[in-house]
């Protein structure tokens, strides 16, 4: 999977299209991937015990990682992600401005 944890990512698709945000939570097995104020949904909650108060909260759930693409920190535009071989090591780069991510 190409998007990573911390990516700043902008959503292609589905009822959020548009938005930005920071990826919270990668999850490449599932192929699937938290967005900070994406895709959230409310959860009515119990308290439990003294520590967790109880009532309406919202959280963000999973989208699908095919409805997401990167933004490039260096261009500011979405972009694909290529790879390259730098001193023997695989890293990430922009497709459209060349810079590593």
């Amino acid at each position: 999977m190409k998007i990573k944890k911390d990516d700043k990512v902008v959503v292609l698709a589905g009822k959020d299209k548009g938005k930005q945000g920071k990826v919270l939570i990668a999850d490449p097995k599932g192929g699937k991937v938290v967005v900070e104020g994406v895709n959230v949904a409310t959860k009515h909650q119990k308290p439990q015990g003294q520590n967790r108060e109880g009532g309406i909260i919202k959280i963000e759930t999973p989208i699908y990682v095919s409805k997401v693409q990167l933004v490039c920190p260096k261009c500011g535009k979405e972009t694909r992600v290529g790879y390259k071989l730098a001193d023997g090591k695989k890293v990430r780069v922009c497709k459209k401005c060349g810079a590593e991510i």
